[in-house]
């Protein structure tokens, strides 16, 4: 709604149909250059995948120090992890350099975690607490190992 809206005056006012049309598609290209909410998925997803990937790889560290029967397995297993993790960060990472997206690390609170985020020429800050990391992490791990294990049932088949 313009501020002409409700102005009687402006009714009887002749537009060119260009003017219109220019006027209505102002406000979509300003939008346009704002972070969408899957844009701002992917960016918690890119900044969530190295902290996924130090997990896994102190795992397999802890892992090489076992006494495990299964040890070989497990570290099969947390590798193929790894190599999905870095393969999701890459295409991340192309994704949102294409859409002109950079995120960079900015402070760090007691139990929030802060970053930047420069996009199509406007900057945001984007916090995310320790807790909701934990349990995001939690979950993306538990679905990479669901796909591991569907990958596997699928193979022995």
């Amino acid at each position: 709604m313009s501020k002409l809206d409700g102005n009687e005056r402006w009714k009887t006012k002749m537009i060119m149909t260009e003017h219109v049309e220019q006027f209505e598609e102002q406000p979509r290209e300003a939008g346009s250059k704002m972070i969408t909410i899957e844009e701002r998925t992917m960016v918690r997803d890119l900044i969530l995948l190295p902290y996924m990937d130090t997990m896994v790889s102190k795992g397999l560290k802890e892992l090489e120090y076992s006494g495990s029967i299964l040890k070989r397995a497990y570290s099969m297993a947390g590798q193929a992890i790894q190599r999905r993790i870095m393969q999701d960060t890459y295409q991340l990472q192309k994704e949102l350099k294409q859409r002109n997206i950079r995120v960079l690390a900015d402070e760090q609170e007691e139990f929030l975690v802060y970053y930047k985020i420069f996009c199509r020429g406007y900057q945001e800050r984007f916090g995310l607490t320790r807790d909701v990391m934990r349990t995001e992490i939690s979950l993306r791990l538990t679905q990479y190992t669901a796909d591991l294990g569907a990958a596997l049932r699928d193979h022995l088949k």
